[in-house]
């Protein structure tokens, strides 16, 4: 099954995709774009170009596990995307996975520019990664 993953951001969002077998998580770019109704429709565009089959949207609970601003906006986002795309969507915890993204990108010296470029999209792999690790751990 393709899966789509979903960092959603105020102002970049990124996106990660898998392949048909689910073994390899690869980044899919990111949407600069600002205004929430407008990014969502870019969003389902591209999960539609790509053949998605189910969305992962990162969902930033606070480390207390408490609900916050952010992870009821990433919620409702998610909600648009299902009823926008017909797609199953599923929040998935995603809290650390852009501290991850950055040590990553210290590891291969990704600096500037080209860091901000791709943050988003480093950190919407590690999250279907992860939903990924989970799902075949689940399985067994």
């Amino acid at each position: 099954m393709i899966i789509m993953a979903v960092d959603f951001g105020d102002s970049r969002t990124g996106l990660a995709v898998c392949d048909k077998s689910e073994f390899l998580a690869s980044p899919a770019g990111v949407i600069a774009e600002k205004d929430f109704d407008i990014c969502m429709e870019k969003v389902a565009l591209e999960a539609k170009a790509r053949g998605a089959e189910l969305l992962v949207v990162g969902y930033p609970k606070n480390m207390n596990n408490t609900i916050g601003e952010r992870a009821e906006k990433c919620s409702r986002f998610a909600e648009g995307l299902k009823e926008m795309t017909g797609l199953p969507v599923e929040l998935w915890d995603e809290r650390c996975t852009t501290v991850s993204a950055h040590q990553y990108l210290n590891v291969t010296n990704t600096r500037g520019k080209k860091r901000k470029a791709v943050v988003d999209a480093v950190a919407a792999t590690i999250i279907l990664e992860s939903y990924m690790g989970y799902k075949k751990n689940a399985q067994h």
